[in-house]
């Protein structure tokens, strides 16, 4: 039924978008996923969103805990459609949820015993943690992380934007990715299920469309 439905409703779609949803998908990835904790600057999130966008990435994870629900979609420019978004009350869910679908938890830190991101290990499911601007990622947290992960600098600033830390990690270990024989990709089922998301958000009247179709199948 979902394989009729989805081409009962890209039948409305004109065939370069489809074509463009089948193409962007097969860039995607699960393989890799990143989680904010209580970023306070809502542009921040937004553009880490869009970053996740760019290079591939299907799944971004943000904790409220601190600040409510900040995301700004003139900064996110559309991107907040195409990714999938996941909101928690506390990082304690967000963790426990990640851990239950296979990742390792992984903290952007300078910690003495971070991973440069040119030799950190792909090989393994990872969700990459970026904390607030200011604090960075709680003690707390990182006590609990399996791995940390560092961008190497040689100058006199020791930190970056976020957003901007959030990019090049991402751009990094999504092109070493690519490059590599790991199994990234999404499964068909998935792509399956998010050209299905994509038709309905790219078709006015969804409800009513949808509503027609379940009927003709219901005679």
């Amino acid at each position: 039924m979902s394989e009729t439905l989805l081409s009962y409703l890209e039948s409305f779609l004109t065939e370069s978008r489809v074509a463009r949803f089948k193409e962007v998908l097969s860039h995607r990835t699960n393989h890799f996923t990143v989680a904010m904790q209580d970023v306070y600057q809502l542009h921040n999130t937004s553009a880490v969103m869009r970053s996740c966008d760019v290079f591939g990435l299907q799944q971004l994870h943000v904790v409220e805990q601190r600040f409510g629900k900040r995301i700004d979609k003139e900064i996110a420019l559309g991107a907040e459609k195409w990714v999938d978004i996941h909101r928690y009350a506390t990082l304690d869910d967000c963790v426990a949820n990640l851990r239950r679908n296979g990742y390792q938890i992984i903290a952007t830190s300078p910690h003495v015993s971070s991973f440069d991101v040119a030799n950190f290990d792909i090989s393994r499911k990872s969700a990459l943690f970026f904390g607030t601007e200011k604090e960075g990622l709680t003690e707390e947290f990182l006590v609990k992380a399996d791995g940390y992960i560092k961008i190497p600098m040689y100058g006199f600033t020791e930190s970056l934007n976020i957003s901007v830390a959030a990019a090049i990690i991402i751009q990094q270990l999504t092109y070493r990715l690519r490059l590599s024989d790991l199994p990234w990709k999404l499964s068909e089922q998935e792509m399956l299920e998010k050209r299905l998301d994509w038709a309905r958000k790219s078709i006015k009247d969804i409800a009513r469309i949808e509503e027609r179709f379940h009927a003709m199948h219901q005679r």
